[in-house]
């Protein structure tokens, strides 16, 4: 088996990747070994472009023209409006129209091309920009599927359950924010136990709370609890996901939230939410378009209220059908918009975020196989620097799946591969195997051969390639079957990183006292 690709591991970590496999340890190894120290995959192959520079200017020049003529709609957040009327835009009511060229230049002179987003373990911190991928799991569904229980509401078991496989993927750097909604939870008091979660059980990066400024202080709060006080005043901690109510608006909520982390040098993620033919125009450059002109205006405002705080170019790009209006997911349309953006975004000179394994379908079938792995490969080679919902995302985001988690953590193993290129070395050229074998031989006793048969291809923990007898011998699973073994397994084997009982015990204070100071509710 081949083994993910680790060049973001520091050079004095353990190596435990290189170690002889054992007989009947195939999967530990895919689910356990050095890989899960991975905390980016590094690029080493060119990003793929769907438009040439006067395309891309064109694009530009549009944006700017809807910056300067429509504008931007900053809604029941008076400070904001301030900071606009400050910096020299034209303000009509809550509509904020800006002089051409004020937002990229904001952006330009103090957005940082890339950042480290510090962990509570010092060996799984990340670093966002560059030629660089980080891979997170799904966020924001609130139902979860598996083949056991079917569909249901997802609680805060679940929203555990998933913490922990993200800690246990390889493949996964980043332990990412709302993996699931717990509804079993009040609405404003579940950001707590998330949180909590993604700092109790696993020790990867994590993002934080949105859904209320309070909520995002809360964040905060919690995470000087981990880091202490003076390391988070200095250092980037949190990522949070910040998303345009397009079209060409942003609410109180997002706003709200994404001051108090910007005020606090924590990184956003400013990212327009599109559904083509209803949230924007139906053609790629319209959309494309659209996409610039609310990054822009979201990042802009970020360096208003904090030149220098973090920020990234998100995107989020799907069509609707035009018979029922249904969001489709996997289609070519998208991929030119996935593939331009990333190219916009190289230009203005900030770290990318877009989707992962998208799809429509509502079970781990072949339809969310063929749509998943579309927008996965889609997202990898458009140089992708963030890519949230890279695993468990069914139903258009409505639902996270156990199983589809498992398969689409298996491709993001494989993306990592894909990424790192053609090995051109001594060995990689392989002359001496075919100096060895010659005309007319095999390769398979080659010296070669034997050297390098353990990491010479990916082999996926999923994917079944015996014969039809040794399948049907062996229960005659489908992926989705085998994925159910693989993510109950894990479970059984997590283990939890060790967390300063001093600090869970603050923690764990923090949660039951913010949770005294106010009655449940539903928003």
């Amino acid at each position: 088996m081949t083994s993910v690709p680790q060049s973001g591991r520091d050079p004095g970590r353990g190596r435990r990747a290189g170690r002889p496999a054992r007989a009947g340890r195939a999967r530990a190894r895919q689910q356990s070994a050095a890989v899960d120290l991975a905390t980016w995959i590094d690029r080493r192959i060119p990003h793929f472009e769907v438009l040439d520079a006067e395309a891309l200017e064109l694009i530009e020049y549009n944006a700017e023209t809807v910056l300067q003529e429509i504008g931007i709609e900053f809604r029941d957040f008076p400070s904001a409006l301030e900071h606009w009327k400050s910096a020299g835009a034209e303000l009509d009511g809550e509509r904020v129209r800006f002089p051409r060229g004020m937002c990229r230049s904001l952006v330009e002179a103090s957005a940082p091309k890339e950042f480290t987003q510090h962990a509570r373990n010092p060996q799984r911190s990340t670093i966002i920009g560059g030629e660089r991928t980080v891979l997170a799991p799904g966020y924001g569904p609130p139902f979860v599927h598996d083949l056991d229980q079917g569909r249901r509401y997802a609680t805060l078991e679940d929203f555990r359950n998933f913490v922990k496989l993200t800690f246990m993927a390889p493949g996964l750097h980043h332990s990412g924010g709302t993996v699931c909604e717990p509804v079993d939870v009040p609405v404003n008091k579940r950001h707590l136990d998330m949180v909590y979660s993604h700092i109790k059980y696993t020790d990867k990066p994590f993002m934080g709370s949105v859904t209320h400024p309070d909520r995002a202080e809360d964040t905060l709060a919690m995470a000087r609890l981990l880091f202490g006080e003076d390391f988070i005043a200095k250092k980037t901690v949190v990522m949070s996901l910040i998303n345009a109510n397009s079209p060409l608006t942003f609410d109180s909520t997002m706003l709200g939230a994404a001051t108090i982390y910007a005020e606090n040098n924590q990184a956003t993620i400013i990212s327009p939410f599109l559904l083509a033919g209803a949230m924007s125009p139906v053609t790629v450059a319209g959309t494309l378009t659209q996409i610039l002109a609310e990054a822009l205006a979201g990042m802009a405002y970020i360096q208003l209220v904090r030149p220098g705080a973090p920020v990234v170019f998100g995107s989020f790009a799907a069509a609707v059908s035009m018979q029922s209006g249904a969001p489709t997911f996997g289609t070519p349309e998208t991929s030119l918009v996935l593939y331009g953006a990333g190219q916009l975004a190289r230009r203005l000179g900030v770290p990318f975020r877009s989707g992962g394994g998208l799809c429509a379908a509502k079970i781990p079938d072949a339809q969310a196989a063929y749509e998943s792995a579309n927008t996965l490969q889609t997202s990898a080679l458009a140089g992708v620097n963030f890519m949230l919902h890279t695993a468990g995302w069914l139903e258009g985001g409505l639902a996270m799946g156990y199983e589809k988690f498992i398969m689409d953590a298996d491709q993001a193993n494989m993306i990592a591969l894909l990424l790192k290129g053609v090995d051109m070395s001594e060995n990689g050229q392989a002359l001496d195997a075919l100096r060895e074998v010659g005309p007319g031989s095999h390769f398979l006793g080659a010296a070669h051969t034997l050297a390098n048969f353990e990491s010479a291809f990916y082999r996926s923990p999923v994917a079944d390639n015996n014969s039809f007898e040794q399948w049907q011998q062996d229960g005659s699973l489908d992926a989705a079957r085998r994925a159910n073994g693989i993510w109950k397994q894990m479970l059984q084997e997590y283990e939890a990183p060790r967390l300063d009982p001093t600090i869970d015990e603050a923690l764990v204070e923090f949660i039951k006292r913010r949770k005294s100071e106010f009655e449940d509710r539903d928003y």
